[in-house]
């Protein structure tokens, strides 16, 4: 997945997710967006689509907000084709430990920077 297509749908699973938090406790989220004491976001990349869905389930169990991301009737190849895919998966807020035991083999995403061709 490209930077932009990325960023996107990590835009999408913060949005969802934090919908969610609110309806579940509009007290953690207004201390999440507070400036003095709030939270941060982290992207982390999954290997499998499987992987997200398995992290889901376990994070409903833990009463942790989530939220997956299916992004539909994109055509962005090689990876998207029409197909509905699950592209990113939102959680929290929360505190790291509360969320360490079911995201703890997932990496942080880092970037493929593609190679300049004007060098």
């Amino acid at each position: 997945m490209d930077a932009g297509k990325l960023s996107a749908q990590t835009g999408h699973a913060y949005g969802d997710v934090l919908k969610i938090a609110e309806q579940m406790n509009p007290e953690l989220v207004s201390n999440y967006r507070n400036e003095s004491a709030g939270g941060s976001k982290v992207t982390l990349a999954a290997k499998k689509e499987n992987d997200l869905l398995k992290a889901y389930i376990q994070l409903k169990d833990l009463g942790i907000p989530c939220s997956v991301v299916v992004d539909r009737n994109h055509i962005f190849p090689p990876h998207f084709d029409g197909s509905p895919i699950i592209t990113a998966l939102g959680v929290g807020p929360c505190t790291q430990e509360q969320a360490k035991k079911v995201l703890k083999k997932f990496q942080v995403y880092k970037t493929q920077e593609k190679p300049n061709e004007n060098k």
